[in-house]
């Protein structure tokens, strides 16, 4: 029996990372929100890595809270070990990464939702979403109440008629052995949504008394702490920090897996979804690098007060059995037991390319879908799908234009450009090698490129705001005076470049000409800089950068001007394209599909072909001319 609960103003199904992030920009943007989760314990839960950031991932979560989104801020308070990665190479692909207490993690996101105005949090679980004529309404609950409301974000991950499979165990249930959702997925393809089988999996959890350390290296985190958050400082955050262990695995291990390969489901059928080409499962790795000696393997804690380990590298879906026999071949993990197995996770997906660039279904006003559920893989690629639903389902129901990042924007913007334009085939992940103008997306400067559009939908305080704007003037005024500052060729100054190893000056050189230089940069310089003023690490990191890297960027910057000429075309959703003369047939059916939202799109669609962009623009013109 069914009966009328409540009358919101937005819904989010789901209270994993991108739910959070959903629920929180709705709310904060003055909209009545209610979470649900089906588990309230399983609010911001970690099911598998306990980290967050990582190459290209922590480019997501600096530019989620340059937004005005949790992910960083709700780091910095629980991570445990924190590293920048990639530090030999260029700042384009820095990525911050930090260990988390998963149990805090969960603890202090939940009490950030739980402290929100306008957000009401439930547990419970939505089995149907209603609609009237072709425009969301509500849902309904398994109890039979139904909560209307304007617009609906579906956050639901890994849950969806999941099933965690090791060995011949197959158990109905969601991550961490929580109940999953069973009927959900029968009232989307009620409304139409085509529905996919995806796999993911997790490795086995060890107790760290069984584990002898001294046979692995020793990982420490950064003596110098770089927050996720650009709100906060090293200072406010800086703590102890608990070290990861590096091991490997080695013959002895591989041979375990090759002679159980047929007692894995992944490889005896029985598993029917589409498992992460970036993150293999150790049979896997072993089958598909058939060649390699040795996989490195990192152990790393759960949190402060457990004595859990993640071991990072091993997931598996083998059985029990075999997977305690394989990780006691592991040098420090002889004599290691088991707290959780391994475990592969089946579960139904969306083909995201039914989804607007502002991830609502474009065959559904209203509805909106965000995160795993949307066929990809990682907890900062769902919270980062998370932010913009819950931003665009506000603006929706304010009657505002959607916030659409582009691929010049943001690496979200490369993240829902690729997933909607493309569709993926497999969990899909994100990385830096993805992203075309990666030197001007870099994670240093995500709250440059993207606070003030967190400002103008209502997620930035107008005295953060004002810090920007302080930031923005510091770096452009000390890059002007930079660059008239000339240094004399002098007998302390030419001691230093030598001992850099660079070419020493005859005559005056303009600081800006020698922070260029690749031996040196702005920090090395201040000695030679006497009228420097006092500035913020970060103003000194920018200026530092946007001297050094000039020409890169400039470089960068026109070729993005020409994307953009191709991304203001945009494209009515009621062109016929078969209607075009010219397009080929597998042109005008994607076209059809996935109805762009402007010429650049337009060329990114698998199939489309330059020839067929040509003559898009051709019939465009035509369109234009004809009275």
């Amino acid at each position: 029996m069914r009966y009328d609960a409540q009358n919101v103003d937005v819904i989010v199904v789901g209270g994993g990372h991108a739910g959070c992030e959903a629920a929180l920009a709705a709310a904060r943007m003055g909209l009545k929100t209610i979470i649900f989760a089906i588990n309230l314990d399983s609010i911001a839960m970690m099911p598998c890595n306990p980290n967050i950031g990582g190459s290209s991932k922590g480019h997501l979560v600096r530019e989620i809270d340059a937004l005005g989104g949790e992910m960083g801020k709700n780091i910095d308070k629980t991570y445990i070990q924190t590293r920048m990665l990639n530090r030999g190479k260029g700042p384009a692909v820095y990525s911050l990464r930090a260990q988390a207490d998963k149990a805090r993690y969960h603890t202090e996101m939940k009490k950030t939702l739980e402290n929100t105005d306008n957000l009401i949090i439930k547990q419970g679980e939505v089995i149907e979403i209603l609609t009237k004529d072709g425009k969301v309404s509500g849902v309904v609950s398994e109890s039979g109440a139904v909560y209307r409301c304007e617009a609906v974000v579906l956050c639901m991950g890994t849950y969806v008629k999941s099933r965690c499979l090791y060995g011949d165990t197959i158990i109905n249930s969601g991550p961490n052995g929580l109940r999953n959702s069973t009927k959900l997925s029968e009232s989307l393809k009620n409304l139409g949504v085509k529905i996919f089988r995806f796999k993911t999996g997790t490795p086995a959890r060890v107790d760290r008394r069984t584990i002898d350390f001294s046979k692995m290296s020793v990982q420490e985190g950064d003596s110098q702490i770089v927050p996720f958050s650009f709100e906060n400082l090293e200072k406010d955050i800086k703590r102890e920090q608990i070290p990861c262990y590096l091991t490997y695995t080695n013959e002895e291990t591989h041979n375990i897996i090759r002679n159980n390969l047929d007692r894995s489901p992944l490889y005896g059928g029985v598993i029917d979804g589409t498992g992460p080409r970036y993150c293999p499962s150790i049979e896997d790795k072993v089958v598909r690098f058939s060649d390699k000696e040795w996989h490195q393997i990192f152990v790393e804690p759960e949190g402060e007060d457990t004595n859990e380990m993640y071991i990072q590298g091993m997931s598996t879906s083998l059985p029990e059995d075999v997977q305690v026999a394989m990780y006691r071949t592991v040098p420090g993990l002889e004599n290691c037991e088991i707290t959780r197995a391994a475990y592969a996770i089946e579960y139904d997906c969306i083909d995201a390319t039914q989804l607007k660039l502002s991830l609502e279904f474009k065959n559904i006003k209203g509805l909106f879908s965000a995160g795993q559920f949307n066929g990809t893989s990682g907890y900062e690629e769902a919270a980062a799908q998370g932010i913009i639903g819950g931003i665009n389902a506000a603006l929706f129901i304010k009657g505002e234009e959607p916030l659409i990042l582009d691929r010049s924007d943001a690496y979200i913007g490369v993240l829902i450009d690729d997933i909607v334009t493309k569709g993926s085939k497999e969990p899909y992940r994100m990385m830096t090698s993805r992203a075309e103008y990666r030197l001007i997306l870099r994670q240093d400067n995500a709250d440059l490129r993207l606070t003030e559009k967190g400002y103008n939908v209502g997620l930035i305080s107008e005295e953060r705001y004002k810090r920007f704007l302080e930031k923005k003037a510091l770096i452009a005024k000390e890059i002007d005076r930079v660059v008239n500052v000339n240094v004399p060729p002098s007998d302390e100054v030419n001691r230093f470049i030598e001992k850099k190893g660079g070419s020493l000056l005859s005559t005056g050189a303009k600081l800006s000409e020698l922070i260029k230089r690749p031996e040196l940069n702005y920090e090395d310089l201040a000695f030679a800089d006497e009228k420097r003023p006092v500035l913020p690490d970060d103003v000194k990191e920018q200026v530092n950068i946007q001297i050094k890297y000039e020409g890169y960027i400039k470089r960068q910057l026109i070729q993005v001007e020409q994307y953009k000429k191709m991304e203001t075309k945009v494209l009515s959703p009621d062109i016929d394209y078969f209607s075009m003369k010219g397009l080929r047939i597998e042109a005008q059916q994607k076209l059809s599909q996935i109805k762009p939202h402007n010429v650049g799109q337009a060329s990114r669609i698998s199939g489309v072909s330059p020839a067929d962009i040509s003559v898009l623009l051709v019939n465009l013109e035509a369109m234009r001319n004809t009275p």
